[in-house]
């Protein structure tokens, strides 16, 4: 069995981006040789999201309005953690039903997806370095 680890790193310009890792993914796979297997993707921060869904504008600005009505950052003063000096709370609640990773199978050395699936960082926190972990293993 083959093992293949590697980070993809993120600095996005903005506090909240969504962004379609999916051909970074792809590129690690090839690279890491597995036909068959599985590819664990996970955020390696705890304001920040990974998960599968479609590559649409439309329903990228849906989640980034949804998720602002059930968590909005302001005014910071209503979330107990940032009390703690932080102003992130907010996006702790956001990754959290985004969610931290996705596996996929690996099928004849393609992810193994359904009809328009694609994977997508979400960041909630931006505008400083993080990261994202790409694990294979398989034959």
């Amino acid at each position: 069995m083959k093992s293949y680890r590697k980070e993809l790193w993120f600095n996005t310009p903005t506090r909240r981006a969504f962004i379609n890792i999916t051909g970074q993914v792809e590129a690690c796979l090839a690279e890491s040789g597995v036909r068959e297997g599985l590819v664990l993707v996970n955020a390696m921060h705890i304001s920040a999201s990974v998960f599968i869904n479609d590559d649409e504008p439309g329903l990228l600005h849906d989640y980034e309005v949804w998720l602002e009505e059930l968590a909005p950052h302001a005014p910071v003063g209503q979330y107990r953690h940032n009390d703690t000096g932080e102003d992130n709370a907010d996006a702790h609640i956001k990754r959290q039903v985004m969610g931290r990773e996705v596996v996929v199978a690996i099928t004849n050395g393609q992810l193994d997806f359904g009809p328009w699936e694609q994977i997508f960082y979400g960041e909630f926190d931006g505008m400083r370095r993080k990261r994202v972990l790409v694990k294979i293993i398989g034959d």
